[in-house]
């Protein structure tokens, strides 16, 4: 069997695969290492959550350029971005590239749920027959890759050694340069505002229909509970108005404003994002005491959870400290919202 059996993809499949390269261990397929129009578009459609779920590609063994015996060997995840992102840091380099199989999940969550691991790095080594290609017994990976992998495992199991590589991509030819070993700079994690706003995107377009839905069932209820008449609620502008700038808060303003939030805790910085929202609301709508505090809880409850669930994109926490951090607010943003919609109901009674 072939490496490109085992890649399972034909050399005419994708646009970036330009050929073949022949090996001991059977023909590999050469990708392309300049991106095109068509990856920069599979990037940007991902940004907004179109087709995201499509963006994989199979595991096995790549190449790019003219490796031989002597070219290094790296390892990514089969989330396309991943991959499109290492290919295109290799240009003008002979490499190998082992993709694994993490359900098409990017390096750094895939290594947090333990699909870029252990198990999986030593099975893709053997399924492809490396050992058969390269002669340097070593394989590179990403820095951000490293809680999945134990590599003394990878070394027993298969005379592997582990390099981790810096975390960003781009400084892969410069610490390939330099004999695989990283600077300091190069092992910084770097999340500036252009990195925090990376994410926003696809989340506005997931938190689009609940939002929509959210202000249908608000107008519903001030309509039953002032008149029984469906969509007859005059409050509508209110209910439109608060929602919407609670979605844009909690999508856009906590991640924004993440450094200079107060606290430690994503749900914490979420809430004071949404208080200070709700206040705004209170006075822009000139609503009564009553609907202006429900308003504030409602919008403090909304924003703390849009701020928690953006923990999975940043690398200012671990899978445990989401954890943790889960069972400590959930029920407190129950309650805070719980506590708010009665006071607002209460006051679409009157």
């Amino acid at each position: 069997m072939s490496c490109c059996s085992r890649t399972e993809i034909p050399a005419t499949t994708h646009r970036w695969i330009t050929g073949q390269v022949p090996t001991p261990a059977g023909d590999v397929p050469r990708v392309a290492a300049r991106l095109t129009r068509h990856d920069r578009l599979d990037a940007w459609a991902a940004r907004w959550g179109i087709g995201r779920n499509r963006l994989r590609i199979n595991p096995g063994l790549y190449a790019v350029g003219s490796p031989t015996a002597e070219s290094p060997l790296l390892a990514t995840a089969n989330y396309k971005l991943s991959f499109d992102a290492l290919r295109s840091a290799l240009d003008g380099l002979d490499a190998w590239i082992l993709v694994l199989d993490t359900n098409g999940i990017n390096v750094w969550c895939a290594a947090g749920k333990g699909t870029f691991g252990t198990e999986e790095l030593v099975d893709r080594l053997k399924a492809t027959g490396v050992d058969r290609i390269i002669r340097q017994k070593t394989v590179i990976l990403p820095q951000l890759g490293a809680p999945g992998v134990a590599a003394h495992d990878v070394k027993q199991q298969t005379g592997f050694q582990v390099i981790y590589g810096p975390v960003y991509a781009r400084d892969i030819p410069q610490f390939l340069q330099d004999g695989m070993k990283a600077s300091a700079a190069m092992r910084r994690v770097t999340f500036n505002l252009r990195q925090r706003l990376t994410v926003v995107p696809v989340e506005l377009v997931q938190r689009f229909i609940p939002a929509c839905l959210v202000i249908i069932a608000g107008i519903l209820i001030s309509s039953f509970a002032s008149s029984g008449v469906p969509f007859a609620s005059t409050k509508w502008p209110v209910i439109a108005g608060v929602v919407g700038m609670n979605y844009l808060a909690g999508i856009m303003a906590t991640p924004a404003l993440l450094p200079w939030l107060p606290g430690r805790s994503f749900a914490l910085k979420g809430a004071e994002t949404g208080l200070v929202t709700g206040l705004i609301l209170w006075a822009v709508f000139s609503v009564a005491k009553l609907e202006g505090i429900a308003i504030a809880l409602l919008s403090t409850a909304a924003c703390s959870y849009l701020g928690l669930m953006f923990t999975g994109s940043t690398p200012y926490t671990s899978a445990s400290g989401v954890r943790y951090e889960l069972r400590r607010a959930i029920p407190l943003q129950i309650l805070a919202a719980g506590t708010g919609l009665v006071l607002w109901i209460t006051t679409q009674l009157r």
